[in-house]
């Protein structure tokens, strides 16, 4: 019917996990319907968001329930009529229209699957860009952005391309990961979700760059929906010339494929992915050598992060300056925040570096569900920094953080309200590394096991002050001495809590609190 109304529900898992797809259904009975799948908006506290196109533009309704749809029809929302639920204009609410989306430009407004969405929007103009340009070039232009690697490490990604366009070798390939397994982060499965051109985009650039001829990418198991996203977005782009031989009529072919990863927190550092995708057990490699020279297969390889490779298209379509433009110092451009944990609005809120913490939790964030005081914040995944309230002026770049001790990583942020005992979240620290270490280097293996049993001791009132001590030595000695960051950076957390926190590591020991109990689930753990 050409008189069709358009009407957005997102295929977002996190729309999905609320209603949506019955949500959907529903609405697309109605013959005058026109149903598109979109990604989520990334206002989470509003899914499922449901979007009408009218002449005063896409006026949203959320959180929608099955049970509001009939509702919804008879106040007209077709025509972006009143109701309890309505929102108003999606594109002009201050939570989004303050943002400055880069990577996130087309989630939530395109249709995943539709080459015509994505075209009619701006994609395929970087690699278009790309393919008129010698390596060399495509690479400098990287370089001159100053996009940093978005995975946690903020690795300049130019450099890491550099090293991989002059290695000698006749085969050479582009890993992504999607290993995206931090605490309150869900930025890497939103794109791959709601953008998956996106990264195919982001990822042929990248192997024209460097002369790479595969690519794969590496989806945790916990993520089905991106995974059937990816692969029919991939099926899509092979039968548009898009990826396979002569791309876009280019002297120039890319085969891609997708891996789905086993369930290890592990593979989300590079090299365990790697060993991953050889079809060995994710632990870590030493290094050097360096991916970049000896990755997969011993071949030269980029491995960079879905957020760093789904940036890679605007940076080509406008140049390194337009998006050198963004940010503060050494950080520059866009990063993708997630706000998640006790807080009233979570979601997506992609804006330039040098934004404040406090501004991320209470102007976007709207302070904790709860509706108590923020007590602390969790930023850079399960083993970033606790930060008190105190330090909410600090900006968001990698060089603040590092000076206050901590990291933006993956630009996870998870809210804490004043109930939180921090002893305790220490403990979840060295409990979580101790469940996940690959189980390769002793400090990490056995470190993180004896750090629980330390910590047991002091809340137990056990020698406090010489267990502290200890606590504290084992943490240099876990930094120090593990080969990668699962065990390098466990110590942050631990230190950032005891530093920020430390009244909570001389409470009064909890009423029957068992040392014995609470570590003898671990005790096999040292011997792995």
């Amino acid at each position: 019917m050409s008189d069709q109304v358009t009407v957005y529900v997102p295929r977002d898992s996190a729309a999905k996990s609320v209603g949506a797809d019955e949500v959907a259904a529903a609405i697309e009975q109605d013959p005058r319907v026109r149903l598109v799948r979109n990604g989520s908006r990334g206002m989470l506290w509003l899914e499922p968001l449901v979007e009408v196109v009218t002449s005063a533009g896409r006026i949203g309704y959320g959180p929608v329930a099955l049970d509001d749809v009939e509702g919804l029809f008879e106040a007209g929302f077709l025509d972006g009529a009143e109701h309890p639920l309505r929102v108003g204009p999606v594109d002009e609410q201050e939570w989004l229209a303050s943002q400055t989306r880069v990577t996130f430009a087309r989630v939530g407004v395109v249709d995943p699957l539709s080459t015509e969405d994505y075209e009619w929007h701006g994609g395929m103009v970087g690699l278009r860009r790309a393919l008129e340009l010698s390596q060399e070039q495509v690479v400098t232009e990287v370089t001159e952005s100053g996009l940093r690697g978005r995975g946690g490490a903020g690795f300049p990604t130019g450099i890491k391309w550099k090293t991989v366009l002059g290695a000698k070798s006749e085969l050479k390939f582009v890993c992504c990961n999607a290993d995206e397994g931090d605490s309150g982060t869900f930025a890497d499965r939103m794109l791959m979700e709601g953008d998956p051109f996106t990264l195919i985009e982001g990822m042929t650039i990248a192997a024209y760059a460097v002369g790479a001829t595969e690519g794969y990418i590496y989806v945790r198991s916990e993520y089905p929906d991106a995974v059937a996203t990816l692969r029919q977005a991939i099926d899509i782009a092979y039968a548009h010339g898009w990826l396979g031989a002569r791309v876009l009529g280019a002297d120039f072919s890319f085969e891609l494929v997708v891996r789905v990863g086993a369930g290890a927190y592990i593979c989300g550092e590079e090299t365990s992915m790697l060993e991953s995708l050889e079809g060995k057990r994710g632990m870590i490699r030493a290094k050097p050598p360096i991916p970049a020279l000896h990755g997969l297969f011993g071949k030269p390889t980029v491995v960079n992060n879905v957020l760093s490779l789904g940036t890679v298209p605007m940076i080509l379509a406008d140049g390194p300056k337009a998006f050198a433009e963004y940010g503060i110092g050494r950080s520059r451009g866009t990063q993708v925040f997630q706000l998640a944990g006790n807080i009233a609005r979570g979601g997506i809120v992609e804006t330039a570096f040098g934004i404040t913490l406090g501004d991320l939790v209470q102007r976007y964030g709207g302070g904790s569900r709860s509706g108590r005081p923020v007590r602390a914040v969790q930023v850079g995944g399960p083993l970033g920094a606790y930060l008190p309230a105190e330090q909410f002026d600090l900006p968001m770049d990698y060089e603040s953080f590092a000076a206050a001790g901590a990291m933006v990583g993956h630009g996870g942020i998870v809210v804490f309200d004043d109930t939180v005992d921090m002893a305790h979240q220490a403990r979840f620290a060295m409990e979580f590394c101790a469940e996940e270490s690959c189980g390769k280097c002793t400090p990490c293996r056995i470190g993180s096991v004896r750090g629980v049993e330390v910590i047991d001791k002091i809340i137990a009132g056990h020698n406090r002050s010489q267990n502290l001590v200890v606590l504290d030595d084992l943490c240099d000695l876990m930094t120090d001495g593990s080969l990668c960051a699962m065990g390098g950076l466990t110590p942050m957390p631990v230190r950032s809590a005891m530093k920020h926190f430390p009244e909570d590591f001389q409470k009064l020991p909890t009423e029957n609190f068992s040392i014995l109990d609470a570590t003898e689930s671990l005790a096999t753990e040292a011997g792995r």
